[in-house]
């Protein structure tokens, strides 16, 4: 356990000696979980090694970066690389379960709205790139997830300040109230549909 400890450590200060792209690539990586990462940053911010604007550049294109990089395993490798290799990269098996149900069942819209749930935020880029999602759509949706919580997990770091270590305890209030705004943005989501096939079908049986 002392040797995971040490190789954590070194990562932060790999991270700290690369200033903005160390958040970058530490989210690439996902070594990390990613709200740690920005956690992290969040303190880098607090001690003026970075600023909070250029960490937020940063953080959101390496968000984005390692979201890409999950759907062209998924487009490519498909989901038996993913199944043996996912572990790398924080994904179980579980998550893929999860997220391609979700992804069966709601569509290229949830790709949005399954960034705030827990259990398949990290994995739904791999359903999406296995049923060949159109890129710019997935891009795009995808960066409008990681903005706001990227900002979230920078702001509290830097609130704590030397604390940020205490992340999960002070992002869980926050954490909900995303879920919570994700769910109502779904539900939305399908009443708009449910009512575009309803007129859908008028005009057909017209």
């Amino acid at each position: 356990m002392e040797l995971v400890y040490d190789i954590i450590a070194r990562l932060f200060d790999w991270i700290q000696s690369l200033g903005y792209f160390g958040i970058m690539l530490g989210l690439m990586v996902e070594v990390i979980p990613s709200e740690i990462v920005l956690a992290y940053g969040g303190y880098l911010v607090f001690i003026g090694e970075v600023n909070f604007f250029g960490a937020m550049l940063f953080g959101t294109v390496g968000g984005v970066l390692a979201q890409l990089f999950v759907y062209w395993l998924g487009r490519y490798g498909g989901r038996p690389i993913l199944d043996k290799y996912g572990k790398y990269i924080l994904i179980k098996k579980k998550h893929i379960d999860y997220a391609e149900d979700w992804f069966k069942k709601y569509g290229t819209g949830v790709i949005f709205t399954a960034r705030f749930v827990p259990v398949v935020r990290h994995a739904i880029s791999i359903p999406a790139g296995i049923s060949k999602m159109n890129l710019g759509r997935f891009t795009f949706l995808t960066t409008l997830a990681v903005i706001p919580w990227t900002a979230l997990f920078l702001y509290l770091g830097f609130v704590l300040g030397d604390q940020w270590e205490h992340i999960d305890e002070k992002a869980a209030p926050f954490v909900r109230d995303f879920l919570l705004g994700a769910l109502a943005l779904m539900i939305i989501y399908f009443v708009i549909k449910w009512i575009r096939s309803r007129k859908v079908g008028l005009k057909h049986g017209n």
